[in-house]
């Protein structure tokens, strides 16, 4: 499921388009950030497949392979551990995730089935998968754990399947690392007495609606903000401060003012980590100085209203 810092990242970009166009169109961007999550899920829904289709196209090889007029001896009885994997077997039979695939057309490697052929090449060439084909074990564990290095060595580092994605959907091309991270926890609690069943997008209607409430809020006050951020950096033009960085602030100062159930002190490490992967290299510094002022004002006029003890 997706987590609060992706949904705030998620957000950001919303914001930062928002203010860029100068569209006062709040609903159509509401619904444009909903979808960009929603799309998010497809990538997750695909890249399961995609293990799947990987079995599908070496049991194939397997098949043709057999029928060859001088097949050898290791052709006409191959291995077919891979094939039987357990944990491919409980993805290839879940109701929830081929329901989902149909129902949003998501036939993706039936169209381009190249990428397949390339992520099941890479497969038959590493090491690992010689070592797992000659392994006389027979457990659920074992096929988990090669499932999940297989996922974690071949298809999560392939820069071939991550510019192809990225083609399919731009917003994609920051999901891949958080959906990547998300198959692998995913992954590892399968569990053999039980079939697979898609989970939630959102942990409960409350991560779901901090998406809404937090973009309708920042968008709403963001003039206001930005006069709290000009009086906290007088020294600074506000056309020499990167864009993302203002954004980022805005979003935190949103979140003093009007979650109480968030920690202040989560709200700035959330931004400042964000801002790490999103804006400049001296960016965390920065937000975290002008939010560290900014939170004492508030603080002292008692505008801050936080539920629970420590949330300051």
């Amino acid at each position: 499921m997706i987590n609060r810092r992706h949904i705030r990242v998620k957000v950001m970009q919303s914001v930062y388009a928002l203010l860029q166009s100068k569209s006062d169109n709040l609903t159509k961007e509401e619904n444009f950030l909903y979808n960009s999550i929603d799309k998010m899920y497809d990538l997750y829904v695909l890249l399961l497949c995609l293990l799947v289709e990987v079995r599908d196209m070496e049991e194939k090889y397997l098949e043709i392979a057999q029928k060859k007029f001088l097949a050898t001896t290791e052709e006409l009885n191959p291995n077919t551990k891979f094939i039987d994997n357990k944990l491919l077997e409980l993805l290839a039979t879940s109701v929830s995730l081929n329901d989902y695939r149909d129902t949003h057309k998501l036939n993706y490697w039936e169209l381009d089935d190249e990428y397949v052929k390339e992520i099941w090449k890479k497969l038959k060439e590493s090491s690992f998968f010689k070592t797992y084909l000659k392994s006389e074990q027979a457990s659920f564990q074992e096929d988990k754990e090669f499932i999940i290095l297989f996922f974690k060595e071949i298809i999560a580092p392939n820069e071939k399947l991550a510019d192809y994605l990225e083609d399919k959907n731009i917003g994609w091309v920051d999901d891949i690392p958080f959906v990547n991270t998300w198959i692998v926890k995913t992954l590892k609690q399968l569990n053999s007495n039980k079939p697979f069943v898609l989970g939630s997008l959102y942990k409960d209607d409350d991560d779901k609606k901090f998406v809404l409430d937090l973009f309708r809020k920042v968008v709403l006050n963001h003039t206001d903000y930005e006069k709290l951020i000009e009086d906290k950096t007088p020294n600074w033009d506000t056309d020499r401060i990167a864009k993302m960085d203002i954004i980022l602030i805005k979003m935190a100062i949103c979140e003093f003012l009007n979650f109480p159930s968030i920690p202040t002190r989560v709200t700035i490490n959330e931004y400042i980590e964000i801002a790490k992967d999103y804006s400049s290299e001296k960016s965390s510094f920065f937000i975290n100085g002008v939010l560290d002022k900014i939170l004492k004002e508030l603080t002292a006029s008692k505008k801050i209203n936080k539920i629970g003890r420590g949330l300051l």
